[in-house]
């Protein structure tokens, strides 16, 4: 079992930067590739980026390529998602997800879920 805790969103302008924690319990997450996935108001969950279990490689949503960085230290168990360049559109809430599939993009393929943060970017 694992448990997900989500933290760090909050209220930024269009431009600004924002840094997600999501911090496991119960094992180790390098047992884990670590997913980030967000769901806006009258929208599907949708894909944002996945790391693998080491750190060694990334995966991105197009929406978010080039503008988000994940990473992970496992010594902390802690995940992180980062974004300097923060759009309206990423308005969402935001959930950190624990998979033992390497690299999934859907959100069926993660067992372990945390409970979200709300990021919410203003124009």
């Amino acid at each position: 079992q694992v448990q997900l805790v989500e933290s760090g969103g909050g209220l930024v302008q269009a431009g600004g930067s924002l840094r997600l924690s999501c911090a496991a319990s119960g094992r180790t997450s390098s047992s884990y590739d670590m997913g980030w996935f967000r769901q806006a108001p009258g929208k599907e969950r949708e894909f944002v980026g996945v790391i693998s279990r080491t750190g060694g490689g990334t995966q991105y949503a197009d929406s978010v390529k080039g503008r988000f960085t994940i990473a992970r230290d496992n010594a902390k168990n802690t995940v992180y998602l980062q974004s300097n360049s923060l759009k309206p559109e990423d308005t969402a809430v935001y959930y950190c997800a624990a998979t033992v599939l390497s690299m999934a993009t859907k959100p069926a393929s993660y067992r372990y879920w945390g409970q979200g943060t709300q990021v919410t970017v203003s124009s």
